[in-house]
């Protein structure tokens, strides 16, 4: 398992065109990616699930995978959070 914390900067937060782009990057890798929010947790992969999770601008955010590009995929989407969800 690889975890990295990133803060999203954008004020409207991850919500449904920003949430569409960070689960098509998601769903590049192979690993299985989780997305925290305090104590909430949620499959990456899923719109409803990353949704569920209410995160607004200015939120700190944990993104963990496990599997055999784990590093590669936290990388990514930590990168694509860091450039406000352009790739």
């Amino acid at each position: 398992m690889f975890s990295k914390d990133v803060t999203v900067k954008n004020q409207v937060g991850l919500h449904a065109r920003p949430a569409t782009f960070f689960i098509q990057k998601a769903n590049e890798f192979k690993s299985s990616i989780w997305l925290e929010k305090d104590e909430k947790k949620a499959n990456a992969k899923s719109l409803l699930g990353v949704l569920s999770l209410g995160i607004m601008g200015d939120t700190e955010i944990r993104i963990t995978a496990g599997g055999v590009d784990e590093e590669q995929a936290v990388n990514a989407l930590v990168a694509l959070v860091e450039n406000g969800f352009v790739d």
